[in-house]
């Protein structure tokens, strides 16, 4: 038995950048209010209460991004995925179930609006990290589905091993 695995994180180089941006931003505040003894923007040194939500809301932030996490599996029953947090059981395609798969390259911007957890119009939905690569499907109730995927060609053989032997 032959199946695929991915596992993909929000880790670019230029979301690394807005977090260390973040946490800069963050250390000038506290250097403000406490080395300086002034205002940050709207919080003042002895605004407790402002700068615990300063504090919270910068780490909300910087930790949003490592929690987003998108899973892929293919094996001889179907696609399985789960994109965390929204979902935390993984979600089942079964190859019999499915009309059209493949894997494209695409255009996140113009087709679904970037990435993440994305609808496109007409494209269906997309659940998609970072690249331009993914593996399509099409259901045969009409909904469809593109996964993002690193490896498009360890995704294809898979695909071509199991989807089209449904088919003969």
């Amino acid at each position: 038995m032959r199946i695929f695995e991915e596992t993909q994180w929000f880790n670019q180089w230029w979301l690394q950048v807005i977090n260390i941006a973040l946490l800069g931003f963050l250390a000038y505040c506290a250097y403000t209010w406490y080395f300086v003894g002034t205002a940050s923007g709207n919080v003042g040194p002895n605004d407790l209460t402002g700068q615990v939500v300063v504090l919270i809301a910068v780490l909300l932030s910087i930790g949003l991004i490592y929690i987003f996490k998108l899973e892929t599996r293919m094996d001889e029953q179907g696609i399985h995925y789960r994109f965390l947090p929204i979902h935390r059981s993984f979600k089942t395609i079964r190859w019999t179930d499915l009309e059209e798969c493949y894997t494209r390259t695409y255009r996140p911007l113009t087709e679904y609006g970037g990435w993440g957890y994305r609808f496109g119009r007409g494209n269906g939905k997309a659940l998609n990290v970072k690249g331009n690569q993914g593996i399509q499907t099409k259901q045969k109730n009409g909904t469809k589905l593109l996964i993002g995927t690193q490896k498009p060609d360890d995704a294809q053989r898979i695909i071509k091993k199991y989807f089209r032997n449904e088919r003969v």
